[in-house]
């Protein structure tokens, strides 16, 4: 088990060239653990870490409901936006410049494997991270991600997640709302969900925060949640 992980901080880049770069991490992995079955080999699969920030994009996961996006691909355009449908689970998603995206593509037979087990720890990645601004931060039953005043009419998402695995590797990933422009979430339902709000770090502290102090504070609940070499 190899539990080394490889931190990559890609900075601002393009939805699209973000997706193959995690491709290409996934399917170098899927492919050693073929050749390691195949030959009887034992091998070390690698793990990835990637953090980036894209400009406007939305996203549909394999299960999303288009409808979900509530404007045509031409107000996207207008708005400095592009749309993709994508080979994750979850439905639509938004993600922009102010938001700290993270991408795990991990050989979960490296640590264990149970994606729901897997879906959890990243939530409490997060929820660890928000934890110290002072936000309790919890999870909505039934509902992937991280919320705030989950139970009352006030209840707002925070984080978004969705993911994909094969063969116990995964991609794609969380995207966590720090200073984001949150004008943009209401041009879709997010997640698919009716009626519930979406906020930021920033909306909720009421001050601009550093991003590599959240993604420094991430990859630190990460390891440990994780047992990183």
């Amino acid at each position: 088990m190899n539990r080394n992980v490889i931190f990559e901080d890609l900075g601002f880049r393009d939805y699209k060239e973000t997706w193959d770069y995690q491709e290409e991490r996934f399917q170098e992995i899927l492919q050693l653990k073929v050749k390691n079955r195949r030959e009887g080999l034992e091998q070390p699969t690698p793990n990835y870490f990637l953090f980036v920030e894209h400009p406007h994009v939305y996203t549909l996961g394999k299960s999303g409901d288009p409808a979900n996006l509530l404007v045509s691909e031409q107000v996207l355009s207008e708005r400095g936006a592009s749309f993709y449908r994508i080979n994750r689970g979850g439905d639509i998603t938004y993600h922009g410049p102010g938001q700290v995206v993270g991408y795990p593509i991990l050989d979960l037979d490296n640590f264990f494997t149970d994606i729901h087990k897997y879906l959890r720890f990243l939530e409490e990645m997060v929820i660890r991270t928000l934890g110290e601004y002072g936000l309790s931060a919890t999870r909505s039953e039934g509902e992937t991600g991280v919320w705030l005043d989950v139970g009352t009419p006030e209840a707002r998402k925070i984080c978004a997640m969705g993911v994909r695995a094969s063969r116990w590797v995964t991609m794609h990933g969380f995207a966590l709302n720090v200073n984001a422009d949150l004008s943009y979430f209401d041009l879709m339902v997010p997640c698919g969900i009716r009626g519930k709000g979406v906020t930021s770090l920033s909306a909720e502290l009421g001050r601009h925060v550093p991003m590599a102090e959240v993604k420094q504070k991430l990859t630190t609940h990460f390891r440990g949640l994780f047992e990183v070499a």
